[in-house]
């Protein structure tokens, strides 16, 4: 007769290979509905001429080729293109920067962190409002500068001016977000070598150059890569502040206000607004990609 524990060990034996599946089961489903089903579905969509209320039928590669000739779609490649080069090096920087300032255990400091975190929280829906409040023609900023006799700068007036506006909102609101991460990598970097440096005459900018920086490079090539493929789907700060026609003629639509303008609506051209959306997915791969293939160079 088998014992009691003999028993219950066949049992789990026989119960192992399905359990796992089970636990995993509610997660699968949601990753499934929400994220694979829609992904399958806009790559199909792609290759249709769906609209919105049409199902559409298959064309191959025709919205692939229409977008060569679509002035919006290279207009909106452009200023997204430019959106990352404007905003990657600037949120890989300065919240390392400030992670090293708020790094210090001095009286007050835990105020400060709160503070430069306020905006990560903050709804961004909220922060591009208080910025087109601030910068609007006849906002704050540019009442004083009438005051000091500089004279009202069109921030949300001129096509590269907004885009630059727009860039310095996703920089604010992104600080916070990414000195956390570094504050994470910086508590993991051994005082001695701060202190082997000091002894050997290097200087606060050299310590910075020679100890910090190797120390936290792979976070920092973590970093490059979230706000790069983060500021290539931009699409809230540049529609709040540019309006849904994307500024002055247009000049300022990204690609996912593009997505969003061509495949809305009851004449929405979902199936060209989904060969967009695949344009975007395989670019923000390909950043990655970039970002990861130079720090294994820089490896090697």
């Amino acid at each position: 007769m088998a014992s009691p524990s003999s028993t219950t060990a066949a049992r789990v034996r026989r119960q192992l290979p399905t359990s796992p599946w089970l636990f995993a089961a509610p997660g699968l489903l949601v990753v499934g509905i929400f994220i694979l089903y829609p992904f399958v579905s806009t790559v199909v969509n792609a290759f249709t001429d769906r609209r919105t209320l049409i199902p559409g039928e298959f064309v191959g590669l025709a919205n692939f080729r229409e977008l060569l000739h679509d002035e919006m779609f290279w207009i909106g490649l452009r200023n997204s293109t430019l959106y990352v080069l404007g905003v990657v090096p600037a949120l890989v920087l300065l919240p390392l920067l400030l992670a090293l300032l708020v790094q210090r255990n001095i009286p007050g400091i835990a105020f400060f962190r709160s503070a430069f975190y306020t905006p990560v929280v903050a709804s961004i829906v909220v922060v591009g409002l208080i910025w087109v409040w601030l910068l609007d023609e006849r906002g704050l900023v540019n009442s004083l500068l009438e005051t000091v006799g500089v004279g009202r700068i069109g921030f949300l007036s001129d096509q590269w001016l907004l885009l630059l506006s727009a860039m310095t909102v996703t920089v604010w609101k992104g600080l916070g977000y990414y000195m956390i991460i570094y504050l994470a990598a910086l508590a993991n970097v051994p005082r001695e070598l701060h202190e082997a440096a000091a002894v050997d005459g290097a200087g606060a900018v050299r310590r910075f150059l020679t100890v910090t920086v190797p120390a936290v490079r792979s976070t920092m090539v973590l970093v490059g890569a979230l706000s790069s493929v983060a500021a290539f789907k931009v699409f809230s700060e540049v529609y709040l502040m540019a309006g849904p026609g994307g500024g002055p003629a247009g000049e300022d639509t990204t690609l996912v206000m593009l997505v969003q303008r061509t495949g809305t609506g009851l004449t929405g051209r979902v199936g060209y607004a989904s060969a967009i959306s695949v344009v975007v997915f395989v670019v923000t791969v390909a950043l990655m990609l970039l970002v990861l293939r130079a720090d294994r160079k820089e490896d090697t």
